[in-house]
């Protein structure tokens, strides 16, 4: 894999990309944006806040993608957009991978990872496992275990996005699903990515401040993008905005396929899983009935977009019903009964509308108990996220205990306190332990036998974001087990 200069020109021109072009004929060995990632020979792409100090001591850089000319004696192609230009230049130093893959993406304010893990399982069983997936939780690439790792981002950095395509045409690997969030097309983190089906699960006010999308309307726009680009889309018809979402599909589509509650009966909701029947479909194979193993009634149409979408992968109605009936989705839904103490539901609901939806579902499962929240909101990120929270905890919950949840440079308690400002219910119970293992102990050994515990947040994240630094964190499932285990084990 090599960059020559007649590439790195053809591909900044042809994108309108290109100021200014140093007058050289040379090969590339290597591509990247890290300094502590150069090789031998290596194209180095400057972005971000990036200054001429950093490539002191650096060696093996011949030459650089800027936006702006720094002061050393390298070959420099100067650019309108560093972003856009890093995407195309990882394509291309990747052999475009992802010619060789038919893939499917969701979009939405929440569900994404559900859906993605749907569609996952399901091409999974009708692929013979030759299927990956990227996705919030897990990137996986191949079959064996090794090819699995943690994401950090919903959708990576365009470089690792392609790297990772790469890994997965390596590996043989024929389908890919993955999720594709506003921030990697405000980031242009998927700039030159093609889709061959597009689905827009939902639209609510999320991502809104500061460091993320200034307006509700400017979030919005960067959801849309997906449907520029994907060959087939489809879209809940049941969404907020459902008419401006269709409108703009259909100006780039002659048709667009969509969803709701009228073409399918919900049999039944219970903990561990829900049942229902598909009545109605343009896609003969997704009609019968189906077992979910994920609880939550609201999860059905989230198995509606995912089946519809892999329905243009050729799936078979047999495939369908297999890979729902045994999905399983790190950190979303995980139920664990506990003695004496009723149920703990960890999930990494952390916005409204999935919020929302988690504790409807679990007021419907325990109308005798009381429902207790553990919750906190990111730092320096979806500040919108806090007034939410503590409107959902007012309407639908008993007891509230306001936590850390990846607070980076903001103080947790000062996040919690704009939490709780919005509160305005108040027979809530409300309490603040920034410990979050403390806080969800706590939580649990206040619950009597017909309560439920919701840990919503982390799921089965390993760390904590605090001061710019990942910090090791045992996962919201494993401290509920650990509860467990000592009251089983005194």
């Amino acid at each position: 894999m090599r960059l020559t200069t007649e590439t790195i020109q053809n591909l900044l021109v042809d994108h309108d990309l290109l100021l200014d072009a140093p007058d050289v004929d040379m090969t590339f060995d290597f591509l990247h944006y890290d300094t502590r990632e150069v090789q031998k020979n290596t194209l180095f792409v400057i972005k971000g806040a990036f200054k001429r100090a950093y490539l002191d001591d650096v060696h093996g850089i011949t030459g650089l993608i800027t936006e702006t000319k720094i002061d050393v004696d390298l070959p420099q192609w100067q650019v309108s957009n560093v972003q856009k230009a890093l995407s195309l230049l990882s394509m291309a130093f990747f052999d475009y991978p992802q010619e060789q893959l038919w893939i499917g993406a969701f979009t939405g304010t929440k569900g994404k990872t559900t859906a993605a893990y749907f569609a996952y399982t399901m091409l999974k069983e009708a692929t013979n496992n030759h299927t990956a997936l990227f996705s919030t939780v897990d990137r996986i690439t191949g079959p064996q275990v090794s090819d699995k790792k943690k994401s950090d981002l919903t959708t990576p950095e365009s470089y690792e996005l392609f790297k990772d395509m790469r890994q997965v045409v390596d590996n043989g690997m024929t389908h890919l699903v993955m999720e594709v969030s506003s921030q990697a097309y405000l980031k242009n983190r998927v700039y030159g990515l093609r889709y061959d089906v597009g689905a827009f699960l939902n639209i609510s006010p999320d991502h809104i401040g500061p460091n993320e999308h200034p307006t509700f309307e400017d979030y919005l726009a960067h959801k849309l993008m997906l449907l520029d680009h994907s060959d087939e889309v489809i879209v809940n018809a049941e969404t907020d905005h459902f008419d401006t979402i269709y409108t703009y599909a259909k100006k780039t589509h002659h048709k667009v396929y969509t969803y709701s509650r009228q073409m399918f009966t919900s049999e039944e909701s219970a903990i561990h899983e829900s049942r229902f029947t598909v009545v109605k479909s343009e896609f003969n194979e997704m009609l019968g009935s189906y077992r979910l193993n994920v609880p939550g009634d609201f999860n059905e149409s989230n198995a509606m977009a995912a089946m519809m979408l892999v329905s243009f992968a050729g799936v078979k109605h047999q495939a369908m019903v297999k890979g729902l009936d045994e999905v399983f989705i790190p950190g979303r839904m995980l139920s664990l009964p506990i003695n004496g103490h009723g149920v703990a539901f960890v999930d990494y609901a952390h916005n409204f509308v999935s919020m929302q939806a988690l504790l409807s579902f679990a007021q419907a499962q325990y109308p005798n108990g009381r429902v207790l929240v553990v919750v906190g909101s990111p730092g320096n990120k979806g500040v919108s996220r806090r007034a939410d929270f503590g409107h959902v905890v007012s309407d639908l919950a008993d007891v509230v205990y306001l936590t850390a949840d990846d607070p980076q440079f903001e103080n947790p308690l000062d996040i919690a306190h704009e939490i709780a400002a919005h509160i305005n219910n108040d027979k809530l119970e409300v309490h603040y332990e920034m410990n979050r293992i403390a806080a969800i102990h706590e939580a649990i050994s206040a619950a009597k036998e017909n309560d439920i515990v919701i840990v919503a947040g982390k799921g089965e994240d390993p760390y904590q974001k605090i001061d710019g630094v990942d910090v090791p964190y045992i996962g919201d499932y494993a401290v509920v087990k650990q509860f467990r285990d000592q009251i089983k084990n005194p």
